[in-house]
């Protein structure tokens, strides 16, 4: 994308960094009330009141994180912002603010960069936070992005990952699995370009899978489905390194164990063709693919009632006493441990 020599290419460095900063920003504006001061002073001021602030970081390197040669930039620029937000819902939370701070190499013209503002500024928009700070620097690397979110949430109403008890149901929230299947695709067109340049993909067949990795979704809608449905979750925690681990982050934080049921793990049909055509096992993608950005909660038995048949939400397993460990039944009811296979971004890669 950024090589198309027929694009007009302005060099950031006729910019400056301040120039650059004004130019990328001129268009955010402000929406949400805790927000006194935003862009264009030393430091944003943020008035929350009687809320409990809740925080949180997330860095994307560039062939780390994310390959350009089939990431758009706007997607990656909304991707980035996803990151973050989802784990303010996983608080049970209200996300407010963003900060972005990017590094970026001399290959990578002004309208390049433009490219990626239109995408924080799209998820910024559809998300309802403001942008209220960040920083922009050379990289020689390429290109490195970190975002911090800004949440507000009750203190009655904040959901840790320590509540966890014995007997608690295990829901989770859509589908498992599509975003590494979409990854998967994407590798695999990209292999056959490089033999073939000529050769256009055809992701039509794809469509829902690729969308979930190059463009997910954080799950605002569920912190209001839960609030509406009058159910508070007694842990929580988004799904980002795949269904195993974040299983074991909440059993290990909460001091239990759990049960999940290979036949209730929720999965799109087109997941489940695309397995099959890769020759992998779905059950092994949902539980270690990632990158899903789906909650992953447990809660009393006692508000079954309010959440059964609810679309959104599907119950998996539940939680057992800490000495009965954590364990996948399979479809044969068989126990097998559940094993952090999930994404590893210190891994060698």
């Amino acid at each position: 994308m950024i090589e198309d020599k027929n694009q007009q290419r302005t060099a950031l460095s006729d910019l400056g960094e301040f120039g650059l900063i004004d130019h990328l920003t001129k268009h955010f504006q402000i929406t949400q009330k805790s927000t006194v001061k935003g862009i264009g002073d030393d430091a944003a001021v943020l008035d929350f009141k009687s809320k409990q602030i809740v925080v949180t970081t997330d860095l994307l390197v560039e062939h780390v994180h994310f390959d350009l040669s089939y990431m758009p930039l706007k997607h990656l620029g909304y991707k980035a912002i996803m990151v973050n937000l989802s784990d303010v819902y996983a608080m049970n939370a209200t996300a407010t603010q963003v900060t972005i701070a990017i590094a970026v190499s001399n290959r990578f013209p002004l309208e390049a960069i433009e490219e990626l503002y239109t995408g924080f500024e799209a998820a910024a928009h559809m998300y309802g936070v403001d942008i209220v700070g960040g920083d922009t620097t050379s990289s020689t690397t390429g290109l490195i992005i970190s975002v911090t979110a800004i949440g507000e949430v009750d203190k009655k109403d904040v959901v840790y990952r320590s509540g966890a008890k014995p007997n608690d149901l295990l829901v989770v929230t859509g589908d498992l699995g599509a975003a590494y299947m979409g990854f998967q695709v994407l590798q695999r067109e990209k292999e056959v370009f490089k033999v073939n340049p000529n050769n256009q993909p055809d992701l039509d067949p794809y469509t829902y899978i690729v969308e979930r990795q190059l463009k997910p979704e954080a799950r605002k809608d569920i912190v209001k489905l839960l609030k509406d449905l009058q159910v508070k979750p007694t842990s929580m925690i988004d799904i980002s390194d795949g269904l195993s681990s974040e299983i074991i982050h909440l059993c290990k934080q909460s001091d239990v164990g759990a049960e999940l049921y290979e036949n209730k793990i929720p999965l799109d049909p087109q997941v489940i063709s695309t397995c099959e055509e890769f020759n992998l096992d779905s059950t092994t993608i949902a539980l270690n693919g990632g990158e899903d950005y789906e909650l992953l909660m447990t809660i009393s038995q006692e508000d079954f009632p309010k959440i059964k048949g609810n679309p959104n939400l599907t119950v998996i397993g539940y939680m057992t006493e800490k000495e009965k460990g954590m364990h996948l039944v399979t479809r044969g009811e068989t126990l097998v441990p559940l094993i952090a296979k999930g994404w590893n971004a210190l891994k060698d890669q």
